[in-house]
């Protein structure tokens, strides 16, 4: 657990689903930082912290001093599937946070216990997809040794704006043994 002035950094927990999706959805509707303009339903946010609990991939959130989500940040890792063999070194980071909780040094200390999680459980390749337009969230990734593989040029087009999608990685050595 890792505390600053305005929220604590802990792992998620069940009853923490409802909250989390609230704030899912308060970025969301933002229009900017995420894929969907709405988080998923009640039901589907349960199902998908409940399933991170079981299979121990990484999963973090902010919460302020009453205890509500203002921010999270998971690593997925898809189901081991036997027709997909050669993936499970692999995780997609998510992260978001709320408005008033940006550049307050929080998106660093979720990044920083969802990467020690990470390494705990053997993950050696952590990617994502972010907005160009996100120089925010660009220049983090970079400070934890995020580099680009590729831009999907215009790849989202929105309220009449295009932004390109920036194709990033971090990787660790691989496993010795």
């Amino acid at each position: 657990m890792t505390e600053t002035a305005i929220a604590t950094v802990r792992p998620i927990t069940e009853q923490d689903a409802d909250s989390y999706r609230a704030c899912l959805d308060r970025v969301a509707q933002e229009r900017m930082y995420l894929a969907f303009t709405e988080a998923p339903s009640a039901e589907q946010a349960r199902f998908f912290v409940k399933a991170m609990i079981q299979r121990d991939l990484p999963f973090v959130v902010a919460v302020d001093g009453s205890n509500t989500v203002v921010g999270w940040c998971d690593i997925h890792v898809p189901p081991p599937n036997p027709l997909r063999p050669g993936f499970q070194h692999a995780g997609q980071l998510g992260m978001g946070l709320d408005r008033g909780f940006r550049g307050k040094g929080l998106g660093t200390k979720m990044m920083r216990a969802c990467f020690d999680w990470a390494q705990r459980i053997g993950l050696e390749r952590i990617e994502l997809q972010v907005y160009a337009s996100n120089t925010g969230a660009i220049a983090l990734y970079r400070k934890f040794g995020f580099v680009t593989e590729g831009v999907r040029v215009r790849a989202r087009k929105l309220d009449n704006h295009y932004d390109d999608i920036v194709i990033i990685a971090r990787l660790r050595p691989p496993s010795q043994g």
